[in-house]
């Protein structure tokens, strides 16, 4: 689970305050804050076109001040400049030129306006100043636990998305639709435990094992 608070950045600098379970409570009245995803730090992304355009600014500009030093310009760019001078737009290099800058901005204005973080499913607040994520591996282990503890499941298989859990379970006993609906009751129990801003839909599947499962076994 993820854990996140909120500070105020008009806050004058000071002694921090306590941890974030003194945090103050909302109001059983008041509306409850809304809950939004989670926004992804993309560091790697981030380093790269940083990297890529320092060091292209570096080139340019070295070779800008050896000009201006009376010096030769150095030869890749007068051939760059020789190429988009000389070549016509319809050209093979500069279309595809043209489609990978056009495709990476794209990418980064991508990244640059979704939150990203698609694993951490963000739960209720009850604190005005604290955000709380819970990881779908996390979800999907917790409800597991709950449903194969129903009587007559084998086995389970959760799978839990950004708005849905889907569960598989294998019966080698009792009645399916027994099974199915002791297993919903369990899930939706679960679920709401779960304590997630947006409650999971769930899709429950219930099955008897297969032929191989019981010759395995």
């Amino acid at each position: 689970m993820t854990t996140t608070p909120e500070t105020d950045p008009t806050a004058s600098a000071g002694p921090q305050a306590g941890p974030p379970g003194g945090a103050a409570a909302v109001p059983a009245d008041a509306p409850a804050p809304r809950a939004r995803r989670f926004w992804a730090v993309r560091r790697i992304p981030a380093a790269l076109l940083a990297a890529v355009v320092l060091g292209a600014a570096g080139l340019l500009l070295y070779d800008v001040a050896a000009v201006r030093a009376d010096r030769s310009a150095m030869s890749w760019r007068r051939r760059l400049a020789h190429a988009l001078a000389t070549r016509p737009l319809d050209d093979v290099v500069i279309v595809v030129g043209a489609s990978v800058a056009v495709l990476l901005g794209l990418w980064l204005l991508l990244l640059a306006l979704t939150p990203g973080l698609r694993d951490v499913l963000p739960m209720r607040r009850e604190h005005t100043d604290v955000r709380a994520g819970l990881d779908r591996k996390a979800a999907s282990l917790a409800l597991r636990d709950r449903v194969v503890e129903v009587s007559g499941v084998q086995s389970v298989r959760v799978k839990v998305g950004r708005s849905k859990a889907r569960v598989r379970a294998v019966s080698h006993f009792r009645a399916l639709d027994e099974v199915r609906a002791d297993v919903e009751t369990v899930l939706a129990t679960g679920i709401d435990e779960l304590g997630l801003a947006r409650p999971l839909a769930p899709t429950v599947r219930v099955a008897r094992p297969s032929r191989k499962e019981g010759k395995a076994k």
